[in-house]
């Protein structure tokens, strides 16, 4: 069976890429995730919920009054979701277009990446939505201080399983499942972005189109990764404030904020309009860009050196 084991290592190469490129991300951006979520759930109506000016000001307030571990709150579930993600991501997402594509990527079309990318994001959501609800939660802590603080990872996942049961770590996972197409649009749009800087350099150069990883350089998928991230954030930002807002922790008498997402709908659409829906979306896009080109460097790169690790054991 040489084929299936060489398909194997091709997907455990994906996913080690994936999440290494995942890691690097989260380590460099946290304190804008942090930003954009506290932004994403102030709505506007809790005088006392602190109000930031900017993405910048919401920094230096953070820092000012809670120290670099405000900055970083959540950043342990951020890096083992955004991790674990990642190199799900990529494992499944290159399996879907293998198996679409029968051995061959040039016959994919935008289509089938589309759906490949949608396959790998359900599978990806199912799997992670605690870590993220719970990162969530971390993030958000010191903006109320009417329950008892978690203490950590540990300590939120079993006070949640305790006080709301099982179900509650998978609150949000409806706009979750929706984000799947966030992933769909960003992966199609890179990979077919990628094949037309290919073609262009190979019809220049008059060089195959199979040598597609010695055309790119580091800039490449820089520009790469950063458009096709910023399309699939302008069309499905409303999602994930949907998301962070179903998320939040209840009140001290266990009600949540919000019921399910048509709730979250119809309040903000009330009181805060078409905004409501864009809150935070500033930190985001500066968090987001450069982490997506970070990400698909990264991912490029050490995808890179797998190969020459395998191809140098094989001989």
């Amino acid at each position: 069976m040489p084929a299936l084991g060489a398909v194997g290592r091709w997907e455990w190469e994906n996913a080690t890429a994936g999440a290494i490129a995942g890691f690097a991300t989260v380590t460099a951006l946290h304190p804008l995730d942090v930003v954009r979520t506290r932004f994403q759930v102030n709505d506007g109506r809790f005088s006392n919920l602190p109000s930031f000016k900017n993405t910048g000001h919401a920094i230096f307030s953070i820092a000012r009054t809670e120290g670099l571990k405000g900055l970083y709150a959540g950043f342990y579930p951020a890096v083992l979701g955004s991790t674990v993600s990642w190199g799900l991501y990529f494992f499944f997402y290159s399996r879907a277009k293998h198996r679409y594509s029968k051995g061959s990527e040039e016959k994919l079309s935008p289509g089938l990446h589309l759906v490949s990318a949608a396959e790998a994001g359900a599978m990806v959501c199912l799997l992670t939505n605690p870590i993220w609800l719970v990162k969530t939660r971390l993030q958000l802590q010191n903006l109320l201080h009417k329950t008892r603080p978690y203490s950590g990872f540990y300590d939120a996942f079993r006070t949640i399983l305790k006080e709301e049961g099982w179900l509650a770590l998978y609150r949000g996972i409806g706009p979750g499942l929706l984000l799947v197409s966030h992933g769909a649009i960003q992966f199609t749009v890179y990979e077919e972005f990628r094949k037309v800087i290919v073609g262009l350099r190979c019809e220049e150069g008059k060089r195959s189109l199979h040598n597609g990883d010695k055309i790119l350089n580091n800039v490449d998928y820089a520009v790469l990764g950063a458009s096709s991230k910023l399309a699939a954030i302008l069309l499905t930002y409303p999602y994930q404030v949907i998301r962070a807002r179903l998320q939040q922790r209840p009140n001290i008498d266990g009600i949540p904020r919000y019921v399910d997402s048509w709730h979250v709908v119809k309040e903000t659409a009330r009181f805060e309009g078409l905004n409501g829906f864009y809150r935070g979306i500033t930190s985001n896009l500066l968090k987001n860009l450069p982490a997506a080109s970070i990400t698909f460097v990264v991912y490029e790169n050490v995808l890179k050196l797998l190969k020459r690790v395998r191809r140098t054991t094989e001989v």
